[in-house]
């Protein structure tokens, strides 16, 4: 009898633990499923992301640029001392080559050339046997720069058309001095390191081939000459009428360009 009883019971705790582990060892079958090779909860997503980048990279060789050559002209001005000090000579002149990495992204390299002048008629701190008289002032440029060209999709037709874009630029200034009117000065030179930054826009002319481009750039540079004293007043020379305590400011430039895209 008692023997019977242990039998019942160890059939019983059989069949109630065959109950209780069924659910969960199904669970673990499902997620071995999931887990298996193709069953990847990613395979979607990297599936339509492929895909979308795959029609963006079509969508931009059909019709995306690649280079485009620009060549303007515009104004060079100065802000500050340097900026009173300086009568600008337009026009100033750029040429650049930019290089499309795809609808929104550009890198352009490029040159731009201004020419300026001052007229000192008075003896300053540093000139005090003669006035400078006329300084012709040459700037030459180099530069390396980022465009990022705003996405236009839901804006109007003439937004969208209109192409506009930020600038972003590394800049090197070669600056020359020369003294015209007297050649008892030896002429100045010297260089310095810049950043630039800026608005642009691209008119089509004919798509994908030919636009106008209007920029607008303020130019932070640190002239060679831009503490200088040079020029300063000397308060201990009755000739002295006037002067500059020093050529700090910074340069804005507005340039026009034609652009020849492929």
């Amino acid at each position: 009898m008692r023997l019977l009883t242990c039998l019942f019971l160890l059939l019983a705790s059989f069949h109630a633990s065959a109950q209780f582990f069924t659910p969960e060892t199904d669970a673990m079958k499902g997620m071995d499923e999931d887990l298996s090779i193709g069953g990847d909860i990613f395979s979607d997503f990297n599936e339509d992301l492929e895909a979308s980048q795959i029609f963006e990279d079509e969508r931009f060789y059909r019709y995306g640029r690649f280079f485009s050559l620009n060549m303007g002209i515009g104004q060079t001005m100065y802000t500050g001392n340097r900026g009173k000090a300086y009568d600008n000579e337009p026009p100033s002149y750029t040429i650049s080559l930019v290089y499309f990495a795809n609808f929104q992204v550009a890198f352009t390299l490029g040159l731009a050339f201004s020419k300026h002048h001052m007229i000192i008629d008075t003896e300053t701190y540093a000139f005090k046997e003669g006035v400078p008289g006329l300084i012709e002032v040459s700037m030459f440029r180099t530069f390396w720069g980022f465009r990022y060209y705003f996405d236009t999709a839901d804006l109007g037709t003439a937004i969208t058309y209109s192409n506009p874009y930020f600038i972003g630029r590394m800049e090197y200034w070669y600056q020359k001095n020369k003294f015209v009117e007297n050649d008892e000065y030896a002429n100045q030179s010297g260089g310095g390191l810049g950043t630039a930054l800026g608005l642009g826009l691209e008119f089509p002319i004919e798509l994908k081939k030919s636009y106008i481009g209007v920029e607008a750039l303020y130019h932070s540079v640190r002239f060679f000459d831009k503490f200088t004293q040079d020029y300063r007043q000397d308060p201990d020379n009755e000739d002295s009428e006037y002067g500059y305590d020093d050529l700090a400011g910074a340069a804005l430039t507005v340039m026009i360009t034609y652009n020849i895209s492929w």
